[in-house]
């Protein structure tokens, strides 16, 4: 087969395309690290992503990890992984790629493995589905859903990613074991987040298969 200029040309421009796609996301993709509302025990605990604060990261070996905070009443979580669908489309349009649930479980860090293939959105969210309560209840309250942490997961890595990339490296090296609050908060830019009074001083480092 002949290579002509103009398919030379398109060949080209497809992998502009590429390699541009990946800082532009960078900049425009509407991410949150830390989920959850304001109202409801279970939709205003803290659920957070060990990302930067853009909520945009390029794991080391699919590492990543989710912060949970305190609870009286732990519900699992709800992980998915989607691919990014380059036109924009709305994340049901978005293929998807995994999905996970953690058991319900204290205040801790979870690491886990993602099955990166390409730009994938990440999305973590309580599953706070409440029994139905009496119809006749004036003051029964409807479950609702908070908004869940979301962020991006590229393969190029900047030098913040790298840098966290380490530290994550050094956290699964505690799997198992604890982290003080005043460290893991300090790591990964989440003091503000781990400054209430319900936290604990120690925080497990859980890391399942």
């Amino acid at each position: 087969m002949r290579v002509t200029p103009l398919l030379i040309g398109v060949a080209l421009t497809l992998e502009a395309s590429v390699a541009l796609a990946q800082p532009n996301l960078r900049s425009t993709f509407p991410g949150r690290r830390v989920g959850g509302g304001t109202r409801g025990e279970c939709t205003a605990r803290v659920l957070a992503h060990l990302v930067p604060g853009s909520s945009v990261y390029a794991p080391a070996g699919g590492l990543i990890g989710v912060l949970e905070g305190p609870s009286a009443n732990p519900r699992p979580v709800a992980i998915s992984f989607r691919q990014m669908n380059a036109s924009g489309s709305s994340d049901a349009a978005r293929k998807l790629l995994a999905n996970r649930e953690l058991p319900a479980a204290a205040a801790g860090v979870t690491l886990l493995s993602v099955p990166l293939k390409g730009a994938t959105v990440w999305e973590s969210s309580y599953r706070c589905e409440e029994a139905p309560g009496d119809p006749n209840d004036p003051l029964a309250m409807v479950s609702s859903e908070a908004p869940p942490a979301v962020s991006l997961l590229l393969s190029d890595a900047t030098p913040a990613d790298t840098a966290l990339q380490a530290r994550l490296k050094d956290l699964k090296a505690l799997c198992g074991r604890t982290i003080s609050r005043e460290q893991l908060g300090g790591a990964f830019d989440l003091s503000d987040v781990l400054s209430g009074p319900d936290w604990p001083a120690q925080l497990p480092v859980r890391c399942p298969q």
